[in-house]
């Protein structure tokens, strides 16, 4: 059976990690080691990359990615009607997990702790090195994925869609990492950006899927403030929505993210104060179609309080880590879909 989930690993500061020999790999060698290490196959369709949150180790990472495609499998074969691009086109995922040091006690303390940690790895005035690392990641992914728009038939080996799915700190980094895109100057820094200020292709990340983001409500209009276009730059290299869960049962990004943060968090209360008008909807069960208009938008804050309601017993968090269900395939199904 070929390998569908690959993986990079990220140090306290954000910088990529040899997997043979666990050192940091020189920013020379960057693009040469993406290039030895996650050459995307090309019987693949769809590629994903996943950023785990708060307290999963490197192992847990891989099963939850591998958990979350066999979801997403189970759910195309059972409901392919729903997806009609890919019932025609198919889907074969091959997921990028990238790992980074996100462990602590479970407590108020530890969940400040690997704040701080996220804080400090994706800040890039803070010597952190995230944003850059995964940016140039998915700059590599995107050269070298065959371009759907000169397939002649969209899908197949000729062609591959990119989609970026983040849980907790995790959509942080992967915010970070189009964000710094955005910002790019250098016409070698990322694939979608060999033109200053364009991007060189029709389209770069087809859609952006984060799971209980551990962010500040407003963190689309005070963190992530150049994924939009503005008068500097034409903003990050996104063709398709932003889309984000919340749950009021997500006590992670609820009450503990309002003692540390003094305001709770995505997760459990949805997208603030943004840069653009925010489209507020539902979690559908795993048997009902999304209108098109309802993914439609810059930003889709969808409330997931009737399915994301777990926790492991005795787990404060709550539910902050109830992502891993059949519904949450269905949207990342529906997202890849409607990509076609």
């Amino acid at each position: 059976m070929a390998e569908t989930v690959a993986t990079v690993d990220l140090d306290e500061t954000g910088w990529l990690l040899d997997a043979d020999t666990a050192e940091p790999v020189a920013e020379h060698r960057l693009r040469e080691y993406f290039a030895e290490e996650l050459a995307p196959p090309s019987w693949a369709t769809d590629l994903l990359v996943y950023v785990h949150g708060w307290q999963t180790s490197p192992e847990s990472a891989v099963r939850a990615a591998q958990r979350f495609q066999t979801l997403a499998l189970q759910q195309l074969r059972a409901a392919r009607h729903l997806y009609p691009q890919l019932a025609e086109d198919d889907f074969r995922p091959w997921t990028v997990v990238v790992r980074w040091p996100s462990s602590s006690l479970i407590s108020p303390a530890g969940y400040r702790r690997i704040r701080d940690r996220a804080h400090a790895m994706g800040a890039r005035d803070g010597g952190g090195h995230a944003a850059h690392v995964i940016g140039r990641l998915l700059g590599y992914l995107d050269t070298e994925r065959p371009d759907p728009a000169d397939a002649e038939v969209l899908a197949n080996d000729q062609g591959q869609y990119l989609h970026l799915v983040g849980h907790s700190f995790g959509c942080r980094f992967l915010c970070e990492a189009v964000q710094w895109a955005a910002e790019a100057s250098l016409g070698d820094t990322l694939g979608w950006s060999s033109v200053v200020g364009r991007c060189s292709r029709p389209f770069a990340v087809d859609s952006m899927l984060l799971f209980q983001m551990a962010a500040p409500r407003d963190a689309f209009a005070s963190l992530f403030t150049s994924m939009l276009p503005d008068n500097d730059h034409d903003g990050a290299p996104l063709r398709g929505p932003v889309v984000t869960t919340y749950s009021r049962y997500d006590r992670a990004t609820g009450f503990w993210h309002l003692r540390a943060e003094h305001q709770s968090g995505i997760g459990h209360g949805g997208i603030g104060p943004a840069p653009a008008p925010i489209f507020g909807t539902r979690m559908l069960p795993a048997g009902e179609r999304y209108p098109f208009h309802t993914l439609d938008h810059r930003f889709v804050s969808i409330d997931a309080s009737d399915y994301y309601i777990r926790g492991r017993r005795l787990n404060p968090a709550g539910a902050h880590s109830d992502h891993l269900r059949p519904e949450s395939a269905h949207l990342l199904l529906t997202l890849a879909d409607y990509s076609r």
